[in-house]
């Protein structure tokens, strides 16, 4: 060893403090043992695996005292022990999660067979108006699933009614002279065509009747007339049309 690294060494350990002393003595002196052993191939023990999963912790310049192993190896350690700390700390005695009180999981049941046209992000919300906060998942567990829809889907009806659905609506129109202008349009569904509009400045209920009356005039009324619930389609409205 020449004099210059003799003098660096000499240096380094009088500028560290006793704690850092003492620690790599620790380090070298537990590694010395292991090596000291009477087999050809010195073991770790697990003891051996836990002091140094613990000085890595506690003393940031471990790596320069280790000498047996890799230090990839000693995180490896840490790792494996802080899976087997938490895997104790979060030991139940039971698989999975706990189960809800047989109370609720009744009231699930029960609400699901009242109203078998309830899914589960209706069920939880009336069972959160009652105080009760339950997952998606636990609710679709303990709901009573029909075997069969209790009427044909939405998909069905359209498949099977298309021809005969007309849909109507109304749209806004601001004018250069700060006027509102209403525009009323018919669709049919079967072709996605527009097959009537019109426009006014004042939307009535016979105006609007009116309109269905000049877009299916005689026979060619649909069946079926998709429109949302504004005030506009109420009896005067039906009463018109149904003439």
């Amino acid at each position: 060893m020449g004099v210059i690294r003799i003098l660096v060494l000499f240096l380094r350990g009088v500028l560290r403090n006793r704690t850092e002393l003492a620690a790599e003595n620790l380090a070298l002196r537990q590694q010395l043992a292991i090596l000291q052993q009477k087999s050809k191939t010195p073991r770790l023990r697990r003891r051996d695996r836990i002091f140094w999963a613990m000085l890595s912790r506690v003393w940031a310049d471990w790596r320069a005292a280790l000498l047996i192993v890799q230090p990839d190896t000693v995180v490896r350690w840490h790792r494996q022990g802080f899976k087997l700390f938490w895997r104790w700390k979060s030991r139940t005695g039971k698989v999975g999660r706990p189960k809800i009180q047989a109370e609720i999981r009744n009231l699930i049941r029960r609400m699901s067979q009242e109203n078998p046209l309830w899914g589960t992000p209706r069920i939880q919300s009336e069972l959160a108006l009652l105080g009760h906060v339950v997952a998606e998942s636990t609710i679709d567990e303990y709901r009573v699933h029909p075997r069969r829809p209790p009427s044909q889907t939405w998909r069905t009806f359209l498949d099977n009614h298309v021809k005969d659905i007309v849909a109507i609506d109304f749209f806004t129109v601001p004018t250069a002279t700060f006027r509102v202008l209403f525009a009323f349009v018919v669709l049919r569904h079967e072709r996605r065509r527009l097959i009537h509009f019109n426009v006014t400045a004042h939307a009535t209920a016979e105006w609007t009747a009116q309109q269905i009356v000049e877009a299916f005039p005689f026979d060619t009324a649909p069946r079926c007339l998709i429109r949302d619930r504004d005030g506009i389609y109420g009896e005067r409205f039906r009463e018109r049309i149904s003439r």
